[in-house]
């Protein structure tokens, strides 16, 4: 079976193109590959496929082998492997996911390969029975949207402030400057033993689908850093959705300008929300690692 690795500052996923192959099980296929050690090694896989209401079709599995409605660094590099691959012929392209279908444009480099693609990542979801979060005690919705904005919640018997925003997956945003980050208040992002508390927040019965978290530092209004826990795969060195939410969490809070860049741990992303379409535009990097093939007596086919 022929892959192709490809990540987003970080964010790798092996990419097949089911235009020409056929995956029987993609769960167990995406627990298979993801391994590093006995597989190819990635944050999970990424299935482009025909679709009928799209120029292609995003299928996403973590590295747990769960299905993911959306992924910011990965729909990038789908727009990447459709161009560079040849399966479309056209810059602007629409993808069709589990949270919708999403339009991308792409930038090409003086090679004519794919460099960079602008995703039009739609409206955040604010309501929060539709992230979808379960009112904790103490917490009320805001008024006019309905969003849950620096809430607090407890986990591990520590309390905790979020802003909870969906873009199509659902993010638990939580703010180190302030003391309501509980016992995070005043910590840098690089000291937390997010390995050590990320599974606390990921299965909080506040979120019944679970929640990828995000720990911010707001630099200044143009500028935020932050680290990501994703449900089913754990610290990522990058999250393009979660960089969305964060954005929009730090403007529902007043905490930044509309446009921001977002610095993760795999490098930088330049974040949008345009509030008068109520759309999210997300742009960053998409780059090839490798093409590959796996070999039957591999066992991982």
């Amino acid at each position: 079976m022929k892959f192709t690795k490809m990540q987003g500052i970080g964010n790798d996923y092996v990419y097949v193109d089911c235009f020409e192959e056929k995956i029987e099980d993609p769960s167990k296929l995406a627990v298979l590959v993801s391994e590093r050690h006995f597989g190819i090694g990635s944050d999970g896989l990424i299935l482009v496929c025909p679709s009928d209401v799209a120029d292609v079709r995003m299928d996403m599995y973590n590295l747990d082998g769960s299905r993911g409605e959306m992924c910011g660094n990965g729909i990038r590099c789908v727009g990447k492997f459709a161009y560079d691959k040849g399966i479309v012929d056209k810059t602007d392209i629409t993808v069709e996911t589990l949270a919708g279908i999403k339009k991308l444009s792409m930038h090409l480099r003086e090679d004519g390969k794919v460099g960079s693609v602008t995703v039009d990542m739609g409206a955040p979801i604010l309501q929060y029975d539709k992230v979808p979060a379960a009112l904790q005690d103490g917490q009320s919705p805001d008024a006019e949207t309905g969003a849950l904005i620096n809430v607090p919640f407890t986990v591990d018997g520590n309390v905790y402030h979020t802003t909870a925003v969906s873009m199509g997956n659902p993010h638990s945003v939580i703010f180190l400057g302030t003391a309501e980050a509980g016992p995070l208040a005043g910590r840098s992002l690089k000291e937390i033993d997010l390995e050590a508390i990320g599974p606390d927040f990921e299965n909080h019965p506040m979120f019944p689908n679970r929640v990828n978290t995000e720990l911010v530092n707001v630099i200044d209004r143009s500028h935020v850093e932050m680290r990501v826990w994703e449900r089913g795969s754990g610290e990522t060195l990058a999250c393009g959705t979660g960089a969305c939410a964060v954005t929009v969490a730090c403007i529902l809070n007043g905490l930044t300008d509309n446009e921001v860049t977002v610095s993760l741990l795999g490098g930088d992303l330049r974040i949008k929300w345009d509030r008068e379409e109520n759309v999210v535009y997300m742009t960053g990097p998409a780059t090839t690692v490798f093409d590959g093939v796996i070999a039957k007596e591999s066992g991982l086919i």
